[in-house]
């Protein structure tokens, strides 16, 4: 009777737990589509301020006060941004007084393409074109509406960017409390390991800051020179484009390298070759030699992981998880390591520690075979040998 009653409430407990369960990743699978744009907010923010406490960091040493130290940081950073969009500018006001000079050409020549195709009288397109633009022109909502909302979503995303700043600013000036606070969190046992991780994700970003900037300034240089080279027009927009996307790994390479080769094909398919055969070199350099060197050492996420990572927080976070996907992913591998592989091999060795066994011997497991007479004997598992 009592075995009865104890395993009905064992039922009714995992019926619980596994309704609670269920509800609990609902909530939270409702809340994260509407939460994910202020997550990435605040990881993109406590990048930034690690970059600028680091940096801010290396000035107090030499008796440069620390907000004065974090202010040169983020001014040299907003300079820096600042020169590339001042070199990226002139080729596309170029490139649009081209186009402009060219429009008439184009509308002629389609034209002709639509009557070749369809059949219809030149005339008659003529007429429609007119009537679609008279649409617009007697309707200036229809244009002004879409216009409007791009400029309130440029205006929020400045708003944005600025709180971020700011934000970032604080933080880098005055990390401490924000550090106490998070070790406070955690039992006082456990908060030499809150340390080593939150030190693990700053080494992490940092490295991954600096093996971006490295990767920008050569991928950046390499191609301007060898588009150059080519004689492709806007070769410094292409340069500074593909050294932007490289942020995202391997597949911000392949995008930026799409708009060249087809600008390059207009011209002639040749120089279409020429141009993917730059790419090609820089690549391989990039493949070979900035990322193993510089990258590698200091995430130290394999490029596997880091190729279907990338896919999977671009599918979650969208376009602006991008950017940070590398970061995201070395967070997920550290806090998986440090809450869950390694207390499970610590568990593992004390437990082999504790019937005498040494570290290469597998104890029994913690639920023993119940049948009587039967022991569960340690398994051996020597190096290269399958359990």
């Amino acid at each position: 009777m009592e075995a009865s009653k104890t395993d009905h409430q064992t039922v009714a407990s995992v019926a619980y737990r596994t309704v609670f369960l269920a509800a609990g990743l609902l909530v939270f699978g409702l809340l994260f589509q509407q939460l994910v744009t202020l997550l990435l907010a605040v990881l993109i923010t406590v990048i930034l301020a690690v970059g600028l406490s680091e940096v801010a960091t290396k000035l107090e040493r030499r008796r440069v006060p620390r907000p004065i130290g974090t202010l040169v940081a983020l001014l040299t950073t907003l300079s820096v941004v600042a020169g590339i969009i001042a070199l990226i500018i002139p080729p596309f006001i170029d490139q649009t007084n081209q186009f402009v000079d060219d429009v008439p050409g184009i509308v002629e020549d389609l034209r002709d393409r639509i009557h070749d195709v369809t059949g219809a009288n030149p005339s008659e397109i003529a007429d429609s074109v007119q009537r679609f633009t008279e649409g617009y022109t007697e309707e200036p909502g229809r244009l002004i509406g879409p216009i409007t909302s791009i400029g309130l979503s440029v205006a929020g995303i400045l708003a944005a960017l600025l709180l971020i700043l700011i934000i970032a600013y604080y933080i880098a000036v005055r990390p401490e409390p924000l550090i106490d606070g998070m070790r406070r969190l955690v039992p006082p046992p456990h908060r030499g390991r809150v340390d080593h991780i939150l030190n693990r994700l700053r080494s992490s970003w940092i490295g991954w800051m600096r093996g971006v900037a490295v990767d920008m300034l050569v991928s950046g240089t390499l191609l301007y020179i060898g588009l150059t080279i080519i004689g492709l027009d806007f070769a410094i927009f292409f340069a500074v484009l593909t050294a932007l996307l490289s942020v995202v790994p391997y597949f911000g390479a392949i995008a930026s390298g799409i708009p060249p080769v087809l600008f390059a094909f207009t011209d002639s398919p040749g120089k279409a070759l020429l141009v993917m055969g730059v790419y090609a070199v820089v690549q391989q350099v990039e493949g070979n030699l900035v990322i193993p060197v510089v990258m590698a050492r200091t995430v130290k996420l394999h490029p596997a992981v880091i190729a279907v990572g990338v896919l999977v927080v671009g599918q979650l976070f969208g376009l602006v998880g991008l950017l940070v996907a590398v970061p995201i992913l070395s967070m997920i591998t550290i806090l998986v390591e440090e809450l869950w592989v390694k207390p499970m091999e610590e568990s593992h060795l004390r437990r082999a520690a504790a019937i005498g066994l040494p570290p290469t011997v597998n104890p029994p497991p913690l639920i023993e075979d119940s049948r009587p007479g039967i022991e569960s004997p340690p398994e051996l598992s020597e190096p290269g040998s399958r359990a």
